[in-house]
């Protein structure tokens, strides 16, 4: 049976949901959401929640208790701070995967299907129980403990000044378990991002909103998940994720050095009958020229596509780039591809403000691959 108070809190969880998609394309765009990276939980403002209140009657005119013959208090505080009421206000915690889910249902998401002989059931043992028998590793100290207080105190063996317990045979209690089969499935994103001159914070902050998301919505979706990151100028190199979110250099841009680097990768430590992976680029739709654009798209034709589950690229808005590899691609891999075919794997997003996130997002992921 569902307590009482395990409802309300169920239905306080709906409007807490509720509340949050009305407004998601605004939390989505949050910086602080970024700031709770290491974590698994996160605090969000929320707006007219209307929590439970007494409200006191005018009681003018009637007889009761109390009543009598005294003077009513006086209000001591000076100054006034406005007439209109206050908006309410709420810190309500609500977990990345919770967020995740919100994200899926709001957008309308499609779940992940893995591909490959990678989709393993694994057995683990669930230790959820207590028996009274069993060996003797698995002896759960504090039950045993338990059971022969139970037993001094019923019997009135149990001295309070001497209180020695001395566990006996039927006192011993053993921990038990089950056998629960749970999928496993890996995925790998690799974010690859140019760093070249043109490329600055605000571009890179909205490269790391964007990365936050595919993150929590891949991991959603996967038990076993992994992240690489490659960064680029004319040269391209695997980093961490804080080098990468921070780098910046001053070259020119060569997008095919880091397809080159990450095919490397690919091949040298990710099996495609493995992983599900993803891979990701986001520049500002610069390149070197006519010539690298070719290569870029003879390396996901040829080397690239026939391995992963998607390539997603995201274009962010540059004072200085000119925006043209977006179209490089989309003329190369045109919407409407057959789903068979490799080329339907590639998804292009353009992000020119925070707001335009939300969207990228959707772009990235309507397919369900």
């Amino acid at each position: 049976m569902i307590s009482r108070i395990e409802q309300d809190h169920g239905r306080f969880r709906q409007i807490v949901k509720g509340t949050i998609r009305k407004d998601l394309r605004r939390f989505i765009a949050r910086d602080e959401m970024i700031g709770q990276e290491g974590g698994r939980a996160v605090s969000i403002p929320v707006h007219n929640i209307d929590t439970p209140t007494f409200r006191y009657g005018d009681n003018s005119g009637q007889v009761g208790m109390g009543d009598g013959d005294g003077e009513g208090g006086t209000e001591s505080g000076k100054g006034r701070t406005g007439d209109a009421e206050g908006r309410h206000l709420m810190e309500v915690s609500v977990t990345i995967e919770e967020l995740a889910d919100i994200l899926g249902e709001e957008l309308k998401l499609p779940r992940i299907v893995p591909k490959g002989k990678h989709n393993i059931t694994t057995v683990k043992d669930r230790y959820n129980g207590v028996r009274p028998t069993g060996p003797n590793s698995l002896r759960h100290f504090k039950r045993t403990y338990r059971e022969a207080l139970r037993r001094q105190l019923a019997l009135g063996d149990y001295d309070p000044d001497n209180p020695i317990i001395v566990p006996v045979k039927n006192d011993l209690r053993y921990r038990s378990w089950t056998e629960v089969k749970e999928p496993h499935s890996n995925a790998l994103a690799v974010y690859m991002m140019d760093v070249s001159g043109s490329m600055g914070s605000e571009q890179k902050e909205l490269v790391r909103l964007q990365a936050f998301w595919i993150d929590s919505w891949l991991r959603r979706n996967y038990k076993g998940f992994e992240s690489r990151f490659i960064v680029h100028d004319v040269s391209a190199k695997v980093v961490d994720r804080k080098t990468f979110f921070s780098l910046r250099e001053d070259g020119g841009t060569k997008i095919s050095s880091a397809l080159e680097k990450c095919k490397e990768l690919l091949h040298g430590h990710f099996d495609p009958a493995d992983w599900n992976t993803y891979l990701f680029h986001f520049s500002d739709g610069d390149n070197a020229s006519d010539t690298d654009n070719r290569a870029c798209v003879d390396l996901l034709r040829n080397d690239l596509l026939p391995v992963v589950n998607q390539f997603g690229y995201v274009q962010v808005k540059s004072a200085y780039g000119s925006g043209q590899f977006y179209q490089v691609l989309r003329d190369a891999f045109p919407e409407g591809a057959d789903e068979a075919s490799d080329a339907a794997k590639v998804a292009l997003a353009r992000v020119n403000e925070r707001e335009d996130v939300l969207d990228a997002l959707r772009a990235m992921f309507k397919a369900g691959r």
